[in-house]
């Protein structure tokens, strides 16, 4: 199995599809790892040449202790696609995954080619996070187990998912999840992504009760130029609830 040693960090990455199709990173939410993406792989292998990696502290990723930024999330992901060969490539990220890729779009343009936004902002309560990075460090992955999951998936979600899901999540290092919440908690994206280059991609979920169009999609809209906009019927993790629905926009998207 691929591992990337990185400062603080042990990164896994995943390399499948095309070696000669275009290059497409796939990036996971916050408490989940590149498993997020599964349902959605078959659609996209044919087309593309796909790096999942997972978020250090999350999956196969481990992670030092302590809090990191958005902007060390972005660099690890530019060592990943380094180390797997790709100089250029388009990038999905859901959630957290979205928040890095829209750093990674403002640090590095010219590696770069196109953004899909998947459930995702550029603005979160602070004062939420804060508390959620000190109660899972205080009290561990159970004690927010209930509020990610009310956020992760509607009621339409299969039963075999919601319990993979929530088990997964548990499961999961309190302090790699307590990092990147740190991440989502210090984030400066609002003001700054009018500066965004890459063809962006906005979408969002019609059940998303964490990044809804409202108050979130909406503001991405408004100051990425020249952002589209595809709403599924989905909750916040869109590749678990529209497999389907999701790659066709992703594959309508890159391949314009």
């Amino acid at each position: 199995m691929p591992f990337l040693q990185v400062e603080g960090a042990q990164l896994y990455w995943k390399r499948e599809g095309r070696d000669d199709a275009p290059a497409l990173v796939l990036l996971n939410s916050i408490g989940t790892d590149m498993d997020l993406w599964h349902a959605v792989l078959p659609l996209l292998r044919d087309r593309f040449a796909i790096l999942r990696l997972d978020t250090r502290g999350h999956g196969a990723s481990t992670a030092e202790p302590g809090d990191v930024s958005l902007a060390r999330l972005a660099d690890d992901v530019l060592a990943v696609a380094g180390a797997a060969g790709l100089a250029g490539f388009s990038l999905a990220g859901v959630s957290l995954g979205g928040m890095i890729g829209m750093e990674l779009a403002l640090r590095a343009p010219e590696r770069l080619e196109k953004l899909a936004l998947v459930c995702t902002s550029a603005t979160m309560d602070a004062a939420a996070w804060r508390d959620r990075v000190t109660k899972v460090r205080g009290e561990g992955m159970a004690a927010i187990a209930d509020l990610a999951m009310g956020r992760f998936l509607s009621d339409a979600a299969e039963p075999a998912i919601r319990e993979s899901v929530r088990r997964q999540l548990i499961a999961m290092d309190a302090e790699g999840y307590a990092a990147c919440a740190a991440a989502i908690r210090d984030m400066d994206l609002a003001d700054r992504i009018a500066g965004i280059a890459a063809p962006p991609l906005v979408v969002t979920g019609t059940r998303d009760t964490s990044t809804p169009f409202e108050g979130h999609g909406e503001h991405l809209l408004a100051r990425i130029p020249g952002a589209r906009h595809v709403a599924l019927d989905a909750a916040h993790l869109a590749p678990l609830e529209a497999p389907v629905a999701l790659a066709q926009a992703l594959t309508t998207f890159l391949e314009s």
